[in-house]
């Protein structure tokens, strides 16, 4: 067929169309593109589909955080008591202050000032560095940035005045709670302390800090976003919930009197390692009092002390240097002098004082009688060591009960032959050596001992008289306080109960008995032993008057041998025909020159710990006989009496009167009401507004005799209190308060100790 062209040679139009299936070109074209349009749209609603219903609940979220602020409002948490309900820990409120950088920055410009400006005030007021403000104020990428957490109110009402007086916006202020402990460095070690966001770091605060810590609140509320405002105002708050409070067996009383005296020991025997005490209610497991010296304020527990630079000189020179962890492990090493809680963590070759346990182990399997005989001559050899007795002239022969009194190493070394080897170790390790009592404390360690298969005769030897094995200073009291409970090994504790906001009781933790180690009978016959160490033996220093004080000194020498460092220690407890609490103290190595042996040093501090505490419980002082001179009784108060009716009311209670002035009507008394004098003592009457004619010098009695000292002290118109073992013609005046050369009022009381040297006691 010819090809029909029209003139301009082209197809007709209705060729094309044959050719393209009948339809134009411009619809097929208009078609394919309504066909890509429809593809668009498609994927547009998938999208769409997908962001609302598959992605809809993290949009949302997302969006909301856009125009929200959501802080976190710290619990309060929970207190921390003493078994008398006496706070140790508590909260104090404070604010954390926070911004909205860019809000900040458009009202400073709106009140024509600068940044740096009102960094600089900022950083005045809260004691922080202006340049980190500044860059904080400046951040453009931030929705949000804390300038100080916990600030305290004093430094927000600052600010908030600050902020209100030049109408700045964007900053906000929220309640917040801080950790405050009412008696700053008291039981420290125990206590512990919280960080910077409440989180319990040491002691107890870290062991129970899910308890304290409760459960955070929020305040949720709108805000503008790139300076635009989104139409809404509201603010959503969920309230925190209260920790739980902790109720320690911790008597402050007890404390107070354990780290007064404690402090004073290391100070005066400088110790180069420190100290640590416990005390412990014999009949109940009840940690009474538990301190280690040097200590730290838990207000301010990173804070660099003296004892600490004393031990590490330049230390604070040296951490300026450091940043990092180069800083952390510097500093971490240095605290550790402080923050180490000897009484628990710290492990020591217990010396004599771990006679008391093998002398109970060897009355308790039979081992030994009562009439057993010793025979010591300064030394014993085993196998090829020659072990010495601290007499080297030797103690001759001597019953079970002298070999006690003497602290004879001799022999201990034939007493733990007799109980042999198996024996030996099962009984340490029914005293609970060599394993963690499980103390509500971090950091306990578990001693160190011996196995069957590795103890030698050697071992035994030296393990019977306190060295060659590690104990803790816990693990010592709990044995020595089974031993003088009737055998019954408790489980020492911290954490009495806890208790809810209300101080409702919410669990309670009873005492727990481990097991029985020794027979009551052989309890008590241990009890008559270890008082008659304190009465006749080497534990002089801790006799105390109506009270039957029963113990065991101990001096250990440190690792490696010879090198004249020792641990001094003594363990007491009274009454010894009831006991009621126990007390062990621990001195680290007293400096070179200074005295060393337990006896010595560590007995006459555990008496006056003793001697405070028993009387704040209540104890009752039994005199014998011999000991009715240091009987004392209270002073009635005769303030407002006549002088007749006061005269008559102290010569009822045993005390001579002395009245000053001329009037007839008592308004004054010197010593006070209340207080504690010796029979035969004499109150000072001021009658009528009158007050004492003359002063009196406190005389220098030290080194004495109790009779001399008693003498010079009265015979200046001062009263007596005569303390420790003043009946013996060999104990000599080595304290005295107030001291010498003190300005006092006549009749004022003067505290005499006594104690017996080095050469009258053993270790």
């Amino acid at each position: 067929m010819a090809d029909k062209r029209n003139a301009s040679g082209r197809r007709s139009a209705s060729d094309s169309r044959i050719k393209n299936g009948g339809k134009p070109l411009h619809r097929k074209r208009l078609g394919l593109i309504c066909l890509v349009f429809a593809g668009i749209f498609t994927a547009l609603l998938g999208r769409v589909f997908w962001h609302q219903t598959v992605r809809g609940e993290e949009l949302s979220r997302a969006a909301l955080e856009q125009q929200t602020s959501d802080n976190t409002v710290s619990a309060k948490r929970g207190k921390i008591y003493d078994r008398n309900y006496k706070v140790l820990a508590s909260n104090v409120t404070v604010e954390t202050i926070s911004i909205t950088p860019s809000n900040l920055r458009t009202s400073i410009e709106k009140a024509g000032m600068s940044v740096q400006t009102v960094a600089d005030e900022f950083a005045r007021m809260l004691n922080l560095n202006s340049e980190e403000i500044s860059g904080k104020i400046n951040k453009t990428n931030s929705g949000f940035e804390y300038i100080k957490k916990k600030a305290e109110k004093e430094e927000a009402d600052a600010v908030r005045t600050y902020v209100d007086e030049h109408k700045l916006s964007g900053v906000k202020f929220v309640d917040d709670v801080k950790r405050y402990y009412p008696y700053n460095n008291l039981a420290s070690h125990v206590i512990g302390f919280v960080g910077s966001d409440n989180q319990g770091l040491e002691g107890i605060e870290s062991v129970y800090d899910s308890t304290l810590s409760g459960v955070p609140g929020r305040v949720i509320s709108s805000r503008e976003t790139a300076g635009i405002d989104t139409g809404s105002d509201y603010e959503s708050y969920i309230e925190a919930q209260d920790g739980y409070s902790v109720v320690l067996t911790i008597d402050e009383v007890i404390q107070s009197y354990v780290e007064k005296h404690l402090e004073e020991a290391r100070i005066s025997n400088q110790l180069e390692e420190g100290a640590a005490c416990i005390v412990m209610d014999v009949k109940s497991g009840d940690i009474l009092a538990m301190a280690t010296k040097p200590d730290y304020d838990l207000n301010q527990p990173f804070e660099i002390t003296k004892p600490i630079l004393d031990k590490h000189p330049g230390a604070d020179e040296e951490l300026k240097k450091l940043e990092g962890t180069d800083y952390l492990n510097k500093f971490n090493e240095i605290i550790q002098v402080v923050r180490r809680n000897k009484a628990v963590v710290d492990s020591y070759e217990p010396g004599s004082t771990f006679k008391a346990v093998v002398a109970s182990m060897a009355l308790e399997t039979g081992a030994c009688t009562l009439e057993d005989v010793f025979s010591c001559g300064g030394s014993l050899r085993v196998l090829t060591e020659t072990i010495h007795c601290a007499n080297r002239s030797g103690h001759g022969t001597q019953k079970f009960a002298e070999a006690v009194q003497n602290s004879c190493n001799p022999a201990f070394i034939m007493i733990g032959q007799k109980i042999g080897h198996e024996r030996f170790l099962k009984g340490v390790r029914a005293f609970g050596f060599f394993e963690e009592t499980g103390i509500e404390l971090p950091g306990e360690t578990a001693g160190v001992g011996f196995t069957e298969d590795k103890f030698t005769d050697v071992d035994l030897a030296t393990s019977s008289f306190g060295q060659s094995i590690t104990v803790t200073p816990l693990q010592m009291i709990t044995a020595v306080s089974a031993v003088a409970n009737g055998g019954y090994l408790h489980k020492p504790h911290l954490v009495r109960e806890i208790v809810n906001s209300d101080n409702i009781v919410v669990e309670k933790n009873e005492s727990e008995v481990v097991r029985q180690v020794i027979s009551e009978d052989t309890s008590k016959v241990m009890c008559s032993i270890l008082e008659s160490v304190v009465s006749k033996g080497g534990g002089k220093n801790a006799y105390l008057a109506g009270y039957r004080v029963a113990g065991k000194t101990g001096t250990s020498e440190k690792i490696p041998r010879g090198n004249g460092k020792y641990v001094a220690s003594f363990i007491g407890f009274a009454p010894a025909d009831d006991p009621q609490i126990a007390c062990l103290v621990i001195l680290d190595q007293p400096a070179a020159g200074r005295p060393y042996y337990g006896g010595t040093i560590a007995a006459p501090v555990v008496k006056n710990i003793l001697e405070e505490s028993l009387q704040y419980l209540g104890v009752e002082p039994k005199y014998s006989e011999e000991e009715k001179t240091f009987a004392e009784s209270e002073i009635p108060d005769i303030s407002g009496k006549s002088t007749e009716e006061a005269t008559r009311i102290l010569g009822e209670a045993g005390f001579e009167i002395r009245i000053k002035g001329s009037g007839k009507t008592v308004t004054d008394q010197l010593p006070k009401a209340h207080t504690h004098l010796a029979k035969d003592g004499t109150v000072v009457a001021y009658t009528d507004g009158e007050k004492m004619v003359r002063s009196v010098t406190v005389p220098d009695v030290s080194g004495m005799g109790a009779a001399e000292a008693s003498a010079i002290l009265t015979g200046v118109g001062l009263n007596v209190h005569i303390k420790g073992a003043a009946g013996s013609g060999e104990a000599l005046c080595t304290y005295q308060s107030p001291a010498a050369g003190t300005i006092v009022e006549p009749g004022t009381v003067i505290s005499i100790d006594f104690s017996f040297s080095d050469a009258s006691v053993a270790d």
